[in-house]
């Protein structure tokens, strides 16, 4: 048994109870008692006894038990110390604290089950000094401690105030505190006994109640006193907080729950829940659907879920959604094909002017459709300078064979998301441009266009590209698989169609999924057939022009494509006779009449003075001048390479932005020309005398490549020898230390430029000449070719 306070809480009950004191006036005499030199000792553990204040404690132990009975047969007077551990069971006295209260035995009251409750009543504080007798029971000489009288002072008085305000605060926020007691403390006059009998009732550690009781100064005593109680209704006010929040949210379900069995009612009265309408309405519409097994079963258990679940609840519109996509989606639901050949033909040349490779190939495919009947749709990809017509074909090839057509554009596309869906239980979440696309046309076979394929971005967020690879493989694509959907979804009916501007930027994986055809620039010739068929009566239409007899000669045409625009594709020329309609425009809405036709005159009135000329090959004609060709990816492009020489130590200087493999190219040609001087009638000692600086303008333009090193050596040996470069001449090809001249790529484009550009002759690689073959006879009319195998051949030809 343990002794313990008649009023000790349990851990639940944590709350400030005060012990009511039989009579606050005999306080007032605590000092006058006598009290002998040596007292029986009772060790009380989980509490402390203060002076004045009534304890009720039941005692069990035998030692104490025998000690209480002693001293209640003679003075009634008993030393109680606390034990410094609690857990301990029979303690020494050196498991006693050294100061403690004597007590008088008010009433001693013995229980049925043997044990023996005594009411006790503080008198003094004492210390102990010599142990006399450690059995039956602890016996001890005790040495009074002196009480010191309370200041009269106004520090100490509000000292007491906030005190008593402090446990009055506590016991208003404690429901099994009696409010009486609150009254009680006012009531208490005496600072000291005040502060003993808050003492013994707050709820703090057993250690800093003794603290409390050892303090000799009641000023010291008052301060600690206060934290402690400060301390005391922070958590009071912290645990009536959280009860009251437990309170309201319990209201609040309740009240809801109520409203919705309200709900429930009025609904039914109404028909019927509107959330279990939907719900009988997806699966009316599950019925008539062409579900593959996966996808029937995973529909079955997403309506068997969304059944169990409140309408309330975060996860229903999720369950929701998802079967809703899959209620929208095309399952094995395809458009037909159109496998008229003839008219397939002519709808693709009537859209699109030229590009007879990817028309043949598109009859192709067409062709062993209508053959075999089922076939994996190929996935090209059209690589070609900005502005020809790459994307507006896809559209056309999704007409020809009678199928829905898409455009997803992947430019700046940097999360892998975006292709293959998020996970469906994010916030947010939805299924990846795939899915979306073909939920949108509610067709599994329509034609996708890929824009910008080669502009596909990667970050932390992941790697479109990567995502990609899994889309565009023919052997993998029938079981594409979407994060939000969780289920494979068959592809492999889907044409898709890539476009790029640059094939290098594509990564190599992707690269070899694709079926890769190149688009070229238009030579001058195809874009007239295009302004005539195409952007004239599309502007016409635009500007309000359709009904009026206006016409654009070729030749007009010719001008503008010459003068005005310098471009592989169209757009600028689109812009240029837009320019035009609306002057046209404008003319009419003054005048209310237009001329017939348009003259060169009016052209330059309209559009300005010539943006480009062919007069500047006629004056760069000078000695250390070439003109050379480029690709870049918006298409063709001509490029001077300029060089002079001076007074110096042999040193080779490279100007123009020129990356790596360009300065390579001057360096071969330089030492080239060094190793062969005699051959070409070149003195030796330039090479060391003389400082070579080679210089490409357009300087702030990045230029890189190998197929300029020919037209490097020939601008060198222009500039060593003083001979001038053959005018209208144009050159491309890359050089070895050998003397022999390889072939480069680019051909059209490059071939393309010099006609626009007005040259007149080009010198390229005996290994290009298949690809002149390749170029329409009739756009390089007036273009004279020279094919080359050696250097040699290459100065005789420049240099003549």
């Amino acid at each position: 048994m343990k002794e313990k306070s008649f009023f000790q809480r349990n851990e639940d009950e944590m709350d400030f109870m005060p012990i009511i004191p039989l009579n606050e006036n005999d306080g007032e005499n605590l000092t006058e008692i006598e009290v002998p030199k040596e007292l029986p000792v009772l060790p009380l553990r989980n509490t402390v006894l203060f002076p004045g204040v009534v304890l009720p404690i039941t005692v069990g132990r035998d030692k104490s038990i025998k000690a209480v009975n002693d001293a209640y047969k003679t003075d009634k007077l008993i030393g109680v110390l606390a034990q410094k551990d609690s857990n301990i069971e029979d303690p020494t006295i050196t498991d006693l604290e050294d100061v403690g209260t004597v007590a008088r035995i008010i009433k001693l009251i013995k229980m049925p089950d043997g044990g023996t409750t005594v009411i006790l009543q503080g008198r003094r504080r004492f210390k102990v000094g010599m142990v006399t007798s450690d059995e039956p029971y602890f016996r001890a000489q005790v040495v009074l401690l002196q009480e010191e009288e309370a200041p009269k002072d106004q520090d100490f008085e509000a000292y007491v105030s906030n005190i008593k305000d402090l446990a009055a605060q506590i016991i208003q926020l404690s429901p099994n505190i009696p409010s009486e007691a609150s009254i009680i403390l006012k009531n208490i006059e005496n600072p000291s006994f005040l502060i003993h009998f808050i003492s013994s009732n707050l709820n703090t550690e057993l250690n800093e109640k003794q603290q409390l009781l050892q303090l000799h100064h009641i000023k010291s005593r008052a301060d600690l006193l206060m934290q402690l109680l400060q301390r005391e209704l922070q958590f009071a006010e912290l645990k009536n907080k959280l009860t009251t929040k437990t309170k309201t949210e319990l209201d609040k379900q309740q009240r809801e729950y109520f409203l919705q069995q309200q709900l429930k009612s009025i609904k039914d009265e109404l028909g019927g829940d509107a959330n279990e309408r939907e719900v009988k309405e997806m699966q009316k519409k599950s019925e008539s659907k062409k579900w593959p097994v996966a996808a029937k079963e995973m529909f079955k258990k997403g309506i068997e879920k969304l059944e169990r679940m409140h309408p309330s609840t975060p996860d229903y519109s999720v369950v929701y959604n998802h079967l809703d996509l899959m209620l929208d989606l095309p399952w094995e639901e395809y458009t037909e094909d159109s496998y008229d050949l003839k008219k397939a033909k002519k709808i693709l040349d009537t859209d699109h002017y030229g590009m007879d490779k990817v028309k043949e190939r598109i009859i192709e495919y067409l062709a062993v459709l209508k053959l075999k009947g089922d076939m994996k749709s190929p996935i090209l990809c059209f690589v070609g300078p900005p502005g020809i017509g790459k994307t507006s074909l896809g559209r056309s090839i999704a007409r020809t064979i009678g199928r829905k057509y898409v455009r997803i554009s992947l430019g700046g596309l940097h999360d892998e998301s975006e292709i293959r869906g998020h996970r469906k239980t994010y916030i947010g979440a939805m299924p990846g441009r795939i899915l979306q696309s073909i939920r949108k046309v509610k067709s599994s076979n329509p034609v996708i266009i890929l824009d910008e394929v080669d502009k596909v971005g990667n970050d932390f967020r992941g790697d479109p590209s990567s995502a990609l690879l899994e889309v565009l493989d023919p052997e993998q694509n029938h079981t594409f698989y979407d994060n939000y959907l969780e289920l494979e979804y068959d592809l492999s009916k889907v044409m898709f169609v890539a476009t790029a501007n640059d094939i290098n930027n594509i990564q190599p994986a992707l690269r070899d999924r694709l079926e890769i055809i190149d688009l070229s620039g238009y030579a001058i010739e195809e874009k007239v057939q295009i302004a005539k068929r195409h952007l004239i009566p599309k502007q016409r239409d635009a500007h309000g022009l359709k009904s009026l007899p206006f016409k654009i000669s070729d030749k007009i045409l010719e001008k503008i494509i010459t003068d005005y625009t310098r471009e592989s594709g169209v757009r600028e020329l689109d812009r240029q006779l837009a320019a035009i309609m609306r002057f046209e425009a404008k003319e009419f809405a003054i005048k209310e009449k237009l001329k017939p036709s348009l003259v060169n005159k009016e052209v330059e009135r309209i559009l300005g003075k010539p943006r480009y000329s062919n007069d500047i090959y006629k004056v760069a004609n000078m000695p250390g001048v070439a003109v050379g060709l480029a690709w870049t990816y918006v298409g063709g492009d001509i490029l001077f390479v300029e060089t002079s020489m001076s007074d110096g130590k042999g040193d080779l200087k490279l100007t123009g932005n020129l990356g790596n493999v360009m300065k390579e190219s001057a360096t071969t040609a330089l030492t080239y020309l060094q190793s062969n001087a005699r051959k070409y009638d070149i003195d030796p000692d330039i090479f060391s005398k003389k400082t070579l600086h080679v210089h490409v303008p357009e300087g702030a333009v990045p230029k890189d490549g190998p197929s300029a090193g020919v037209t490097m050596m020939s601008s060198i040996a222009s500039a060593i020898t003083s001979k001038r470069v053959k005018p209208y001449l144009a050159m491309t090809g890359e050089i070895t230390l050998r003397g022999q001249v390889l072939p480069v790529g680019g051909i059209k484009e490059k071939v393309l430029a010099a006609k626009r550009a007005g040259l007149k002759e080009i010198i390229l690689c005996w290994q290009n000449e298949k690809d002149i073959g390749e170029i329409d006879s009739t756009f390089i009319r007036g273009l004279k070719f020279h094919y080359v195998k050696t250097m040699q051949q290459v100065l005789d030809l420049a240099l003549a």
